[in-house]
């Protein structure tokens, strides 16, 4: 059997290449957090991808339960791969001052707490998010910044609690103006 001719070679590159290129762009936006080369590629994707969406029916969607601030109970959708910080903001959730660092570990704004079953389940957590959870308030055995934690289906119908308060330096007041 013969070698493919270089005309042959060239062609088979070219296509591999443009076929790739609808999949994956440096130039994407990503956070670091919920990594894995499938994860990067899902998120790269999105920007190219016209009917990611249609592919995804509301069965390969994971449900995660959010008790806000006041009480409330606030229900959303996710994909596997996306962070809690996705969620919140994908699906216009109302929850003051989430993810004011848009994911970026320079805050502690999507400080969640999480019920210890699921916990247990979670990920090793970053020194990097260990310092940031030291700003947050109402800290607890099972706080995590949710822009650090990624849906995996096991996580499916969870229930996670957003703190009374949040640590947000554009909302920190001059306490010096009220003695």
């Amino acid at each position: 059997m013969a070698a493919p001719g270089p005309a042959r070679l060239l062609r088979a590159a070219a296509a591999a290449s443009s076929r790739r290129w609808l999949f994956t762009s440096p130039a994407a936006g990503m956070r670091p957090a919920c990594g894995g080369a499938a994860a990067t590629a899902v998120r790269a994707a999105r920007p190219f991808s016209l009917s990611a969406r249609a592919v995804l029916s509301s069965e390969d969607k994971i449900t995660v339960h959010f008790i806000n601030r006041d009480g409330d109970k606030l229900t959303a959708k996710g994909k596997p791969g996306d962070s809690l910080l996705d969620v919140v903001v994908d699906n216009n959730l109302d929850i003051d001052g989430f993810g004011a660092c848009e994911g970026t570990l320079a805050c502690s704004t999507c400080h969640l707490i999480f019920e210890d079953h699921v916990f247990e389940k979670l990920d090793a957590i970053t020194d990097e998010e260990m310092d940031m959870l030291d700003l947050a308030f109402g800290l607890t055995e099972t706080s995590r910044l949710g822009c650090q934690i990624c849906l995996k289906k096991s996580m499916d119908n969870m229930t996670v609690r957003v703190p009374e308060a949040v640590a947000d330096a554009r909302q920190s007041v001059d306490m010096s103006k009220n003695s």
